[in-house]
């Protein structure tokens, strides 16, 4: 079973080529945001769809979050940290997650479904980092202690202009914990993520 989803605070952003690198093919791009459409609408309609992956590469376990806007403005953002899943059920299910289960906002209504616009992060598993080795603009950083966990995109940092310990301390706050708490005993890791959209592919 996949962890329950976290949830992430984002804004408008386009992610830089920098940030985003190319695992997945134009045409494996689409497919996923097609999918993350499908998985929102078939809800409103009480269908099914299948989610088994239709390739040995979305087969592939991966962390993904999916962001919904509407009119330029955020609607939704759930994501699956840890690669639980095969990366096409991750988009679906957080696809879905984000439509009707972000408790920032009421669900997604069948007259706005079709307004969506759609924004993957897909993650590499996250690895134990050193702090002087963190890159903004290329890692997202998740922060754990005491049962705590924090996570911010690699997006974030760019679009705030934040440093590197700006970053760090933004992700423990995340988390519920005190700024400097990945000075002080927290665990921390990096990750990469191949963001697109549909305004990207």
């Amino acid at each position: 079973m996949p962890m329950s989803p976290l949830q992430h605070n984002s804004s408008p952003v386009l992610a830089s080529s920098e940030v985003s690198p190319q695992e997945f093919s134009p045409e494996e791009r689409t497919l996923l945001l097609r999918l993350a459409h499908d998985s929102i609408s078939s809800a409103l309609q009480r269908r099914e769809i299948s989610l088994d992956p239709p390739t040995p590469h979305f087969a592939e376990p991966r962390g993904a979050f999916t962001s919904l806007y509407l009119l330029g403005e955020l609607r939704g953002c759930v994501g699956y940290v840890l690669p639980t899943c095969p990366v096409y059920r991750a988009v679906a299910e957080t696809a879905r997650a984000a439509a009707f289960d972000d408790n920032r906002f009421p669900p997604v209504t069948p007259d706005e479904a079709p307004h969506l616009e759609i924004e993957l992060s897909i993650l590499s598993p996250p690895q134990p980092i050193h702090p002087e080795e963190i890159e903004v603009g290329r890692h997202g950083l998740f922060v754990t202690q005491h049962g705590r966990r924090g996570l911010l995109l690699p997006q974030v940092p760019i679009e705030h202009k934040w440093d590197r310990t700006t970053f760090l301390e933004q992700t423990c706050r995340k988390a519920g914990l005190p700024l400097d708490a990945w000075q002080k005993g927290a665990t921390i890791q990096a990750f990469v993520a191949e963001v697109f959209g549909d305004k990207t592919v």
